[in-house]
């Protein structure tokens, strides 16, 4: 230990001895410096944080049809910061609404192509595979069977249904126009 020294107004002072080396770390966490550096940070995560919860509504309007739906995507990911945004990531839909449309339009576009849309010969309004007759003109479009009264192709020989033959002598479909009631 170092002996006391004296000074000329008399006064003892023993020398100040550093004993803790991490002295400077611990000033540093005390110092306005680190409390700026910690706040800043905190501003950078609160602005992350609301940036998730715009981009969630964002994107759950584009992918969720039902307001109320995309409503609960927003409060989960306000309510509960970072984590709600990864729930909803998670459970989000794959699609785009409009992505769904267009995909939807190409198929009734390659069904129009391909004939899987039936039009009436006379009318040219479009009838479904299961009529027997246009709706529109009442033109018979396919005959029925005897049996089962299903609609048949005309090329068939037996109604496909019941196994019941079909006769070779009828009238040619789509030739032949119902009566107007």
């Amino acid at each position: 230990m170092a002996a006391p020294t004296t000074t000329a107004d008399e006064t003892t002072t023993t020398p100040v001895e550093d004993d803790n080396p991490l002295q400077p770390v611990l000033d540093f966490f005390d110092s306005s410096l680190f409390t700026a550096l910690l706040q800043l940070t905190l501003f950078f995560f609160v602005a992350l944080w609301l940036a998730l919860v715009f981009w969630t509504f964002k994107d759950a309007r584009r992918r969720i049809a039902d307001p109320v739906l995309v409503a609960v995507a927003v409060a989960t990911a306000l309510i509960f910061p970072f984590l709600g945004v990864l729930v909803y990531v998670i459970l989000r839909p794959p699609e785009y609404l409009d992505d769904v449309r267009e995909r939807e339009l190409e198929i009734r576009a390659m069904e129009k192509r391909l004939g899987a849309n039936m039009r009436c010969p006379y009318c040219r309004h479009d009838v479904e595979p299961s009529f027997l007759s246009c709706p529109v003109c009442t033109t018979k479009l396919k005959q029925a069977c005897r049996r089962c009264k299903s609609p048949l192709d005309p090329a068939w020989q037996l109604c496909p249904y019941c196994e019941t033959g079909v006769r070779q002598g009828e009238p040619d479909v789509a030739v032949t126009r119902a009566p107007i009631l």
